[in-house]
């Protein structure tokens, strides 16, 4: 009886309840489908998230430059500090890789959204290599001579924004760490030479140099030296606006002079007389490849600089081709012009017809239009201005200070006038930092993840041979820009010029790549490299020697230029290919660019999955 009830109670027949259970767990299934989707979503978010705001709490000057507001992304406690070195810091910073990337192995990348699921790629990608490089803790080089921080942090110091009150308490607060600093720098130096890879004794020579030079008693008592001068600069807008007082400013003033006397001057003295401690004649100076294990390096430290994760071979071999290619266009220009050889390159790279930066700047912007995507939402400035004298011998020829991500209006282009000279190579060269180089791709870059609330973790990771590779790339093609101004003159032998000069920059890079190799996998040494280049006509000795010096003390340097520029050339031949008809290159400067910074294993895979 009971059971009868039961059974008549129940409003189902057994088809329906049949039915209504499929329902159920077809709809069970979807919930937990939706839930775990939800679930991944949500954990990456987090561990991003967590990411990004560590290394930004944890690395003030990097904040800086990377985010004009932190408050804006949930950022508004920190303590103003400039990260030191220490061995224990070192392995646990590798331990949180190890943590963050067993984290990131439990997603399931299905459920990430197309962005998330990228990124997510990029990221392990990153971090996997990171972990793989810090098997080999002495083999960087942070006082590099060409690129250390002995000359790095005063250009970074010098062009530290101040937007607000807090930000000039924050310089201030970084500058009275900058003993800590480079005393922590002269400790990794001094476990460097314990280890057996130090520098050589000429490039210790050469950064003490630098430490004598940079900072002196004389500028800072003449109140002449940069980091007073752009300090004063920098107040003058804050000062009009109100946000300080003119007794505000005297005082900062004050406190700016006290530290640059009493802190970063004999920090530098400190880290110069150290160093002297450590000089050793018998060190010599060579390449990563001959050290004990500064060929397994140098293919991590490949893959961290450029972003490509080809076999040496393969890379040498993709050398080897576009360097006959290069050869062979120069012997083809020459044989159809022999008037090269008499006509004056120099005045013709020096008669250029814009004469002045601006006019360069604006004749690049109108001739990039139709190939490339214009930049939405407010006009940008910019403004060129010459690296300051004390800093000459030290820096490149010219450099672009990356603008942050929510801050790209104002930008700065900055000139060294005793290695740059006006003309063809200026036009070049503002196209390499400007438009459509380092200025342009950053700005497009940082506007468009703002407009899509991209996760800003992105922001970390970085790929020189995606930026540089590209400035190299419209580099290129500014050649192309300045014959088509030249013919527009009717000066067609200068456009020829242009063309040639062209080729020659390529073939002189695409060289020193191959001997980046050389020196850094194979152990080439210094005599070998001499005749090499004696086959090239280069037989100066002192030449010789500063080609193998700069490429010894920056490994990949040149090699993340024009390898990326080669990388560039392959994902646009893997485009045509793909595209057919459909491909033109303002098609694929949209997919290089809305892509943003990657390595170019992961932007071939890309390209690849969108047909």
């Amino acid at each position: 009886m009971v059971y009868t009830d039961l059974k008549h109670r129940n409003p189902l027949s057994g088809k329906q309840l049949t039915l209504a259970v499929s329902v159920f767990l077809a709809f069970f299934a979807t919930t937990a489908f939706l839930f775990t989707y939800r679930q991944d979503e949500k954990r990456f978010s987090h561990i991003t998230s967590a990411l990004f705001t560590e290394s930004m709490t944890s690395n003030t000057l990097n904040m800086h430059y990377t985010l004009a507001f932190p408050e804006n992304y949930g950022i508004s406690s920190y303590e103003p500090v400039l990260p030191c070195y220490n061995s224990q810091a070192s392995q646990k910073s590798r331990s949180e890789t190890e943590h963050t990337l067993a984290a990131l192995q439990t997603i399931h990348t299905q459920n990430l959204s197309g962005e998330d699921a990228y990124l997510y790629k990029l990221l392990t990608r990153s971090l996997q290599n990171s972990l793989a490089m810090s098997e080999y803790p002495y083999y960087r080089e942070p006082l590099s001579p060409s690129s250390g921080m002995q000359s790095q942090l005063p250009i970074l110091l010098a062009e530290y924004t101040f937007r607000s009150r807090q930000d000039i308490t924050d310089y201030l607060a970084l500058l009275d760490q900058t003993d800590e600093y480079f005393s922590s720098l002269l400790t990794f130096e001094q476990e460097k030479a314990k280890a057996g890879l130090l520098m050589s004794a000429s490039s210790l020579q050469a950064v003490r140099e630098q430490c004598d030079t940079i900072v002196t008693k004389e500028a800072l008592e003449a109140h002449s030296h940069f980091l007073q001068t752009t300090f004063q600069e920098r107040l003058t807008p804050l000062l009009k606006t109100g946000v300080i007082t003119e007794k505000e400013a005297d005082a900062y003033t004050v406190q700016n002079d006290r530290l640059l006397k009493t802190v970063l001057l004999p920090a530098y003295q400190a880290l110069g007389d150290g160093l002297i401690l450590l000089e050793d004649e018998e060190i010599p100076l060579t390449g990563l490849g001959s050290t004990k294990e500064g060929k397994e390096y140098y293919q991590y430290l490949l893959i961290s600089e450029t972003g490509s994760y080809r076999p040496v071979g393969e890379i040498q071999k993709m050398l080897a081709r576009q360097f006959t290619e290069e050869y062979k266009a120069i012997h083809n220009l020459v044989s159809a012009h022999p008037e090269l050889f008499t006509k004056d390159k120099q005045a013709a790279r020096g008669n250029f017809p814009c004469t002045d930066a601006t006019q360069m700047l604006a004749d690049l912007q109108q001739r990039m239009r139709g190939q490339f995507p214009p930049i939405t939402g407010e006009s940008t400035t910019v403004t060129v201005k010459p690296v300051s004298p004390s800093l000459e011998p030290y820096t490149a020829p010219a450099y672009y200070l990356t603008a942050p991500l929510d801050d790209t209006i104002q930008n700065d282009i900055h000139v060294n006038q005793s290695k740059t000279p006006n003309g063809l190579e200026l036009y070049t060269t503002l196209a390499h930092e400007g438009y459509p180089g380092h200025l342009y791709q950053t700005v497009y870059h940082n506007r468009k993840a703002v407009a899509d609330d991209s996760a800003p973790v992105r922001e970390l990771l970085w790929y020189g041979g995606y930026l540089e590779g590209w400035a190299l790339y419209v580099e290129f093609l500014s050649y192309d820009y300045a014959g088509e101004l030249m013919r527009e003159q009717n000066r067609n032998e200068d456009a020829v010029i242009a063309e040639l000069e062209k080729h020659n920059r390529s073939l002189q890079l695409c060289l020193y790549s191959m001997l980046d190799i050389m020196i850094h996998y194979e152990g080439a040494s210094y005599n070998q490299i001499a005749k090499l280049l004696e086959g090239f006509g280069i037989t100066n000795s002192n030449a010789c020697r500063a080609i193998y010096a700069y490429i010894a003390q920056e490994p990949c340097n040149y090699l993340k230029y024009y390898l990326g520029y080669l990388e560039i050339l392959s994902l646009k031949e893997q485009a045509q290919s793909l595209w057919g008809s459909e491909y033109s290159d303002y098609r694929f400067h949209c997919f290089y660019l809305d892509c943003g910074p990657s390595d170019f294993l992961s932007l071939q895979e890309r390209l690849a999955e969108e047909g």
